[in-house]
């Protein structure tokens, strides 16, 4: 696991799942390897989903400050990718080219401005090549 990569959200999400345990497990590694490594990241916009989602849509939710604690260990140190005009502008033509909504386009435009070869999703289509970002689904 030497290329550069971006998480989606739900590697974040299934990183906090018991009920999946086979999910956890590999979430937990990749964000594990992101940290020590410095090779993973993610943007801005995943920040802000994975926020919403487990303060709101989790069986057990997580607390303020909980969230804040997961916030600045994890969610900071891995944010590399802020929002500009150009970005947009990309994740609009990724969308127009591959039929994305523009929330899963910003998500390809984020990983490219990042630097990054991967994208581990669980919600695209694994295999796909878009802009030198190659889609894969880490639980296949």
């Amino acid at each position: 696991m030497s290329d550069k990569y971006f998480l989606d959200t739900n590697i974040l999400v299934y990183s906090f799942d018991d009920l999946q345990p086979e999910k956890k497990e590999i979430s937990l590694a990749l964000i594990a390897n992101a940290m020590r490594t410095g090779i993973g990241l993610i943007s801005w916009q995943v920040v802000q989903e994975f926020l919403n989602v487990s303060t709101r849509k989790f069986k057990t939710p997580l607390l303020s400050g909980d969230a804040k604690i997961y916030l600045e260990q994890i969610l900071e140190p891995l944010c590399k990718v802020y929002p500009d005009l150009g970005i947009y502008s990309s994740a609009l033509d990724i969308s127009s080219q591959t039929g994305y909504s523009f929330y899963d386009a910003l998500k390809l435009a984020g990983a490219r401005q990042g630097g990054c070869q991967i994208l581990y999703s669980e919600d695209l289509q694994a295999g796909q090549q878009v802009g030198g970002v190659k889609i894969v689904n880490p639980f296949k």
